[in-house]
């Protein structure tokens, strides 16, 4: 098929489905925004895997979302999917006046900002709405922390060095230990989101993905038990028999793997 058709086929086969297939056709925007995740995450995934065949798999089924949400929006007669793209071509254009336009940017961070003073001019958002605005709720609360701390940032509310940063989180652990002996839950949690929002602008300091390097935490932290099940196994334990001091010792194992 040629290049120029496949996009234009894979619409008519969205219309076909939507028309002739039980449950495509019964979805709707809602029923679908746990698939948009769940697709995202496995991009995300197939990208840490370092997996070009999974990622390839991967994109199209996140291309399917937003050509299947891009078809219920034809249907009701609000936009198609040939709306979106134009819409997106015309934005890319505009918001990059150093690469379409005789605009000259010296850095990264001056290409972001001249994208941050065009988006506000094209929504009139200068006086009526927050330099905070445009961080979808949604968001996974690390990265949302995150974007708000880089929406502050750019208006110059930051600090101007990683020492007080750190002091920042060390203060804010303070404060978490200092109601540990108490009976209040909510203290508990308010001074425990202190000490997380902390450590994600710690990290923004330090230009780690908060999201990013707990995720690979995480994994670190199911390959190193896994190995203590498979030790337990080996000896033909249950693990609920080992001893913590057993775990311990394979878990150190585990480490120097």
């Amino acid at each position: 098929m040629k290049e120029k058709h496949r996009f234009d086929r894979l619409v008519e086969i969205m219309t076909a489905l939507r028309t002739q297939c039980p449950w495509d056709r019964e979805q709707t925007r809602e029923s679908l925004k746990a698939y948009i995740l769940e697709e995202t995450y496995e991009v995300m995934e197939a990208i840490d895997h370092d997996n070009p065949a999974a990622l390839q798999e991967e994109l199209g089924d996140f291309l399917l979302q937003a050509i299947f949400q891009a078809e219920i929006g034809r249907e009701r007669g609000e936009f198609d999917i040939y709306q979106v793209l134009d819409h997106l071509i015309d934005k890319l254009i505009r918001r990059h006046p150093h690469v379409f336009g005789q605009i000259q940017v010296n850095s990264a961070q001056e290409a972001l900002k001249n994208w941050e003073q065009i988006k506000i001019a094209e929504k009139g958002e200068r006086r009526k709405t927050s330099a905070l605005n445009g961080v979808p709720e949604e968001l996974p609360a690390l990265l949302r922390a995150r974007r708000l701390q880089e929406k502050a940032s750019r208006v110059g509310f930051d600090w101007g060095a990683i020492e007080p940063v750190l002091a920042k989180v060390k203060e804010e652990l303070g404060e978490l230990e200092h109601v540990l002996n108490g009976h209040n839950q909510n203290r508990r949690e308010e001074e425990m989101g202190d000490l997380f929002f902390a450590l994600v602008n710690l990290a923004r300091f330090l230009d780690i993905n908060p999201e990013e390097a707990l995720r690979k935490t995480n994994q670190k932290f199911i390959s190193r038990f896994q190995f203590i099940e498979k030790e337990a196994a080996r000896q033909g334990k249950d693990l609920e028999k080992l001893t913590l001091e057993e775990m311990d010792r394979y878990w150190e194992e585990a480490k120097e793997k």
